[in-house]
């Protein structure tokens, strides 16, 4: 809207820009859920073929639902096991990345390469021009919608391998993120694989998985810190809570 504006002011069709004074955030307004690995590697098992290599590609990579379902077989590089990020697409009309940083290639893990090459070995459309996610109804002129694949094919199976959770494209990045702050990756080489345009994005994503870390780790004090003597007869130390009438506070 601003650009628009300023669009507008240059061909003096407006005398100001409305938009400079408006603030906003970038901050998330909820924390996405995400998957553990038992979760992760329990809904692989669940997939077909198609799915499981968009969720392996999703949550290898952390690449957005639209760079995901932009690529096309000429994108990837199985020789130097890397995918080349250059378009995005969003409700069917395909356009540029979110940011420059976005537009840089992604590593990929072999075993994603070798699920790859089998999905190419069976999909009807594996030209090099081809979407390696394309549309059947469109008969290949578009990519697969990626709200359909969470509705029909991943959430249902979450669901019978007994996942509430609400996974969504995102999540899979997200997780990604988690991943490699729990694994100790820095900060700038986390900032490279996800191609954030700046590392305070990268940095926020870090501090949430500290701030699950904290949590972790407390608990397991807590349980802890009532257990107490673990010599003492279990029977003896619930017995011991009664003599106290109030509650305890911490």
């Amino acid at each position: 809207m601003s650009a628009l504006f300023s669009h507008a002011i240059r061909y003096e069709w407006a005398a100001r820009n409305p938009i400079t004074a408006v603030q906003t955030s970038a901050k998330r307004l909820r924390t996405p859920d995400i998957l553990t690995a038992e979760e992760f590697q329990a809904l692989l098992q669940e997939l077909d073929q198609r799915e499981r290599v968009m969720v392996l590609l999703a949550g290898s990579t952390g690449l957005r639902r639209g760079e995901l379902i932009a690529l096309r077989w000429q994108d990837c590089d199985f020789e130097l096991l890397q995918a080349n990020v250059t378009h995005a697409v969003w409700h069917n009309v395909e356009g540029d990345t979110k940011t420059e940083a976005s537009r840089k290639p992604v590593p990929l893990p072999r075993m994603v390469v070798e699920e790859l090459k089998l999905w190419k070995s069976v999909t009807l459309y594996r030209a090099d021009a081809d979407y390696i996610f394309p549309s059947v109804a469109k008969n290949g002129t578009q990519p697969i919608t990626p709200d359909m694949i969470l509705k029909r094919h991943i959430r249902p199976a979450l669901k019978r391998i007994g996942v509430a959770k609400r996974i969504g494209f995102h999540s899979f990045r997200h997780g990604l993120a988690v991943m490699l702050r729990q694994h100790g990756v820095d900060l700038k080489t986390a900032q490279e694989l996800l191609r954030h345009a700046n590392s305070r994005i990268t940095l926020e994503v870090y501090q949430q998985a500290v701030a699950e870390e904290k949590r972790a780790a407390q608990n397991l004090a807590f349980k802890g810190l009532l257990a107490g003597d673990s010599t003492q007869h279990p029977r003896r130390l619930h017995e011991s809570s009664y003599h106290c009438r109030k509650p305890l506070c911490f």
